[in-house]
């Protein structure tokens, strides 16, 4: 189903005296119960789009149209929405580590709640139960009670998720979610987000630049080149010849029935 739809979106800067386009006619739907990988190289605009998506930054010209949820009975821009619905409809994990001294993982957790209790609110017993449930639908509950700066990036990682679920909104974005994970993490990680946007029908897009596990993983790829968005499955994708032009250069093959990346040596 339909969740957040593009329609001849434009991104980039403005300042008093310039307008800096990054990409423009952008048009493409990302889908709840899907996992939505964004590629691209690297300064092609993926974390403008994805701040211009979270509204952290307007966007130059078009539209993003948010579908219904239990907050908005119908289609909306993104521009119409306020700071409380953005709050309960859009969940957002960065790659930047929390900066966080003396706080437990379930207080972290718990500050997912802020958008209903206030940030500065009082977790009632119905809070605590979507917190537990959150650390739970992660698999973290070992970690129940170790504070923060003492766990692991993988660790990190996940907790930061919970408290994303905790906030109980019906999209997530999130930047670079395996960097700095060794590559068993990295899998986990990605296997964790397709069946969180599976089992729990959660809307599900992140920027990588791990290209193969995408490919492996993710329901739908978003490619950005210049002057063009690619937007299907990876088998669909394979078959436009889309990923052999990302990802083939001297060395590099790729293999388009596999969907797997061979070094020549």
């Amino acid at each position: 189903m339909e969740s957040v739809v593009l329609q001849n979106l434009s991104i980039g800067y403005l300042s008093k005296d310039s307008r800096k386009v990054v990409a423009t006619g952008l048009n493409a739907t990302i889908n709840s119960g899907e996992l939505t990988c964004l590629l691209g190289r690297n300064g092609i605009g993926k974390s403008t789009l994805l701040r211009t998506l979270s509204a952290f930054q307007p966007a130059l010209d078009g539209d993003i149209i948010v579908h219904p949820s239990s907050l908005i009975p119908h289609p909306s821009p993104l521009t119409s929405l306020s700071d409380k619905q953005l709050s309960r409809i859009i969940g957002i994990v960065l790659t930047e580590k929390p900066d966080v001294q003396n706080m437990t993982i379930e207080e972290l957790v718990g500050m997912g709640r802020s958008p209903y209790t206030g940030f500065w609110g009082t977790l009632d017993a119905e809070d605590e139960k979507i917190v537990r449930d959150a650390i739970r639908l992660v698999g973290i509950e070992v970690l129940q009670g170790r504070m923060v700066h003492t766990l692991s990036d993988g660790e990190r990682q996940k907790v930061m998720i919970a408290k994303a679920l905790a906030q109980q909104t019906p999209i997530i974005y999130l930047d670079e979610p395996t960097a700095f994970l060794d590559f068993p993490s990295k899998v986990e990680m990605m296997q964790l987000l397709r069946r969180l946007a599976a089992e729990e029908q959660k809307t599900i897009f992140l920027s990588t630049h791990d290209v193969e596990l995408s490919l492996q993983l993710a329901d739908k790829i978003w490619l950005m080149e210049p002057e063009q968005l690619s937007v299907g499955t990876p088998a669909e994708l394979a078959a436009e010849g889309v990923l052999s032009r990302f990802i083939e250069h001297d060395g590099i093959v790729f293999d388009k029935d596999s969907l797997t990346i061979h070094i020549r040596k």
